[in-house]
């Protein structure tokens, strides 16, 4: 793989989101010091990008139900009314509003939608690059990630310890590896 030396940005037009090689990742606490790990794995969308940075906007569309943690039965319970509710809310999206320029990355605001409910939030957004795939395709490269409080989603379910705290942290950290390719989703 090659990849080319302009890191500034990728050039202007639509990129589709590979879902293929595209991670949406997230953790949380768990029984207060432990963590839990998880990722999305449907998920699709488009990066536009203009002729400056803050002329470009991203739009992302993660299926609810594709949560995986590696356990079955925690995965199970995350798809319930207790926290995604995916049996009434199929989709997680992610709607720029702006992207700005901040040191050596980007910050993206937008607007993210769980269970019906739209909270703004800001992903730190690098661009990582050009690359040609051994197969002669161009991908622009990125990662962005945010931390977010759950309980502002309605995501409030929890259990109190005996030993005091709380089963699940209320902080979620979001970390995105993206892969996109020239052109909308339809075209790939």
């Amino acid at each position: 793989m090659t990849t080319q030396m302009n890191r500034t940005t990728p050039e202007t037009g639509t990129w589709a989101i590979d879902p293929a090689h595209t991670v949406v990742s997230f953790s949380a606490r768990h029984l207060v010091a432990a963590k839990v790990r998880g990722s999305f794995r449907t998920l699709s969308g488009t990066i536009t990008v203009g002729d400056t940075p803050e002329a470009s906007s991203v739009d992302v569309t993660i299926d609810a139900g594709s949560i995986d943690t590696g356990v079955e039965d925690r995965d199970n319970h995350l798809r319930s009314p207790d926290f995604l509710d995916v049996a009434t809310y199929k989709a997680l999206t992610f709607r720029s509003t702006a992207v700005r320029a901040v040191g050596d990355g980007y910050a993206v605001d937008g607007e993210l939608s769980i269970r019906n409910t739209t909270r703004p939030i800001t992903l730190s957004m690098e661009y990582l690059g050009l690359a040609t795939d051994p197969w002669g395709n161009e991908k622009a490269l990125f990662s962005a990630g945010a931390t977010l409080d759950r309980e502002s989603w309605g995501l409030t379910w929890n259990q109190a310890l005996e030993t005091g705290g709380w089963l699940v942290g209320k902080s979620v950290t979001l970390e995105l590896e993206v892969q996109a390719s020239r052109g909308t989703p339809e075209a790939q």
